[in-house]
């Protein structure tokens, strides 16, 4: 054990000792994710995105988190995981709590009122895009470049709306998750320093009058009524750094343009849900990095499933099992674009020596994933290990076959064309789902257990088997398509006699009874009819039995062996699935029961996190999550749906 860690836990032991003194009891007490911290609740963070990198901003007006240049580069920024690894504040001084914080209607952009005894100030935060201006040398693109793209620069603007604010500057990056400060020069008119560490460099320009003080750069300025300030980082030479105030809001100005065009060309319904809709629509694009299309799972490593606990995983990376459930939200949003842009990505893949796709690769398309320790930093609210990479890349999970023939198809009845370099992949991903699906595996939530036959594992081969079939009958391959077509009734037919108990409920692999969400997947993809019994049972038996305060568990813990120790939250994309499940067998009260609950616990901006835990309210895990989007957007357009055919009377 690390010295850093024995430390930690010897913190962790005197609390608990002081606990159980106090109360009479020897037993240590789990950390409470409403504990007083000094870490920010992970759903008071605002995201901002230019779809080459992103930024988490505390309330307080602190970025403590942004990787450069892209999102899974090292941290320049880190607090979120470390008090100590760099933040950039820029905010009123001694004033940390705002009045409101909103996005700027359509867009990425953060605008924060503030209230001090002096007066009232607005702060606009982003990350901006605008016209291309040549050929990016920073984040290359394999796609083609689209007309507008990132600045690679973030710009804060600060505007005083009454009385007099005190406006403080803060930036002390930590380049590399903290481990090198900063070496700062500063230009001899004090509006301008390059901060330094290896072989990187950012450039903060303002019009404020700065000072370095150690490895940081300071500013204080006072506005008044109508007088405005702005600050720029930029990490690219040719970035359009601005220079005045009227040029930094010019580039907001462009960035809000870019924003609500792409937002445009997305089908909205006018309905309750819209702004939840909106939001995802947004998140989602703003987790894509557009020089690949690839979406990454999250924007953050390391955020704790349990407080205080050991699971954390870097989640910067695209999940193969992601894409159908990405291009399902994508083709509902009519962002068909953005669609083809990921399936290109997808094909373009290194396969393994088999033929088939890694579970996760990197947005760059990298196979190696390798994952490391990082003991030096103290975790988010001590939770610990933080990792970099992600040792789950090369485990063999037999669900990834279904989830990219499924978004094959998905793409091919859109588009209506199936193109011809995407046959290879049906072939290989079909080849591969017929030799492995009888063989156990780490299933969809990559158990770090042994494996195990697991249910939603042999669902997905069945995906995979009949997805091919039905594209090698678009294909005019109608012995191919017998062949896989005969396979897909095997599995189902395996599924059935051996994953389902006495009650005629889906369980979590062969050899238990225990319930695990992932079989809810069984509704969503059509495994069987809505009015089936078992599907009924199974579905019932989820929202009944693995719910805590409503929301849905992935698996109870103390029943599943994961390799982990601890408690986990609920998870928010189970929760949805349970949303669609319930609408597919005609349950359509508690689908809207459970959708309406769900919203009541996004985040202040519209925003989920992987987990939610219902006894404190808290969110949990890496944060913004895709995955928890993407869910929504479907199980917001199954509601919709259904409620329109009921208006038509159909």
């Amino acid at each position: 054990m690390s010295s850093t860690k024995a430390k930690k836990n010897a913190q962790h032991d005197g609390r608990a000792a002081a606990v159980g003194a106090a109360t009479g009891t020897v037993a240590s007490l789990p950390q409470s994710a409403a504990a007083p911290s000094p870490f920010t609740p992970i759903a008071d963070y605002a995201f901002l995105s230019d779809c080459h990198t992103g930024a988490l901003v505390a309330p307080d007006g602190a970025i403590d988190w942004l990787c450069l240049p892209r999102f899974d580069s090292p941290s320049v920024f880190g607090s979120l995981l470390d008090r100590g690894a760099g933040a950039f504040r820029l905010g009123p001084f001694g004033t940390n709590v705002p009045s409101s914080r909103h996005y700027e209607p359509g867009t990425n952009t953060l605008i924060t009122t503030w209230r001090t005894p002096s007066g009232w100030a607005t702060v606009h935060d982003a990350l901006t895009m605008g016209p291309r201006r040549g050929e990016d040398l920073i984040t290359p693109h394999t796609r083609p470049p689209t007309d507008e793209d990132a600045d690679h620069v973030l710009v804060r603007t600060v505007k005083c709306i009454g009385g007099s604010v005190e406006i403080e500057l803060v930036c002390e990056p930590g380049f590399d998750y903290g481990r090198a400060l900063a070496d700062w020069t500063l230009t001899p008119d004090r509006h301008r320093a390059d901060a330094t560490a290896g072989d990187q460099t950012m450039r903060l320009q303002t019009d404020m009058l700065l000072g370095i003080e150690a490895n940081h750069v300071r500013a204080r300025h006072v506005l008044n009524d109508g007088e405005e300030l702005f600050c720029a980082l930029s990490w690219d030479e040719q970035a359009p750094t601005p220079t005045t105030a009227e040029e930094a809001n010019a580039l907001l100005e462009a960035t809000t343009r870019f924003w609500r065009h792409w937002l445009s060309r997305a089908r909205i319904p006018d309905h309750e849900f819209r702004a939840l809709i909106q939001r995802s629509a947004l998140a989602i694009k703003g987790l894509t990095y557009m020089p690949t299309g690839a979406t990454v799972a999250a924007l953050t490593t390391s955020l704790p499933e349990t407080p205080g606990g050991e699971r954390n995983w870097d989640y910067r990376y695209t999940w193969i099992r992601d894409s159908t459930f990405t291009l399902q939200a994508l083709h509902y949003l009519d962002l068909d674009w953005e669609a083809d842009e990921f399936m290109q990505f997808i094909a373009d893949l290194e396969r393994n020596d088999d033929g088939g796709l890694q579970i996760m690769y990197g947005i760059d398309g990298r196979r190696d994933l390798t994952e490391e320790l990082r003991e030096d930093l103290s975790g988010y609210d001590g939770a610990s290990p933080v990792r970099t990479g992600n040792g789950a890349f090369d485990q063999r999970q037999n669900d990834v076959f279904g989830a990219a023939l499924d978004s094959v198809l998905l793409h091919t009845r859109r588009s209506q064309r199936l193109p011809r370099r995407l046959w290879p992949l049906i072939q290989a991903q079909a080849e591969c789902a017929k030799s492995v699906w009888k063989q156990p595996d780490q299933g969809i939530w990559e158990a770090r257990g042994k494996p195990q036959h697991y249910v939603s594992s042999k669902l997905m081969c069945w995906v995979a088997m009949d997805r091919a079939g039905k594209l090698a009958d678009i294909r005019g391959e109608n012995t191919l398509a017998a062949e896989w077509g005969a396979v897909a009734a095997e599995i189902k037919a395996d599924i059935l006699e051996h994953g389902v108990d006495k009650r005629g409920v889906l369980v979590q692999h062969y050899d238990t009874e225990s319930l695990d969400a992932s079989t809810l997947l069984a509704a969503i993809f059509g495994f069987l009819p809505g009015n089936d019994e078992r599907m009924r049972a199974s579905v019932l038996a989820i929202a009944d039995e693995l719910t805590e305060h409503g929301f849905v568990l992935r698996y109870r813990t103390d029943e599943t062996d994961d390799g982990l120790s601890g408690k986990e939250g609920t998870f928010v994309i189970c929760s949805f699935w349970l949303v669609s499940a319930l609408a597919v067998i005609g349950e359509m009260q508690r689908a809207r029961d459970m959708m309406t609950r769900l919203a009541k616990v996004a985040s202040p901006l519209l925003l989920y996190a992987e987990e939610f835990d219902p006894g404190t309210g808290r969110h949990l895990g890496n944060f913004p999550q895709a995955f928890s989007h993407l869910a929504l957007v479907e199980a917001a357009g199954r509601i919709i749906l259904a409620e329109r055919i009921q208006e038509l009377g159909a």
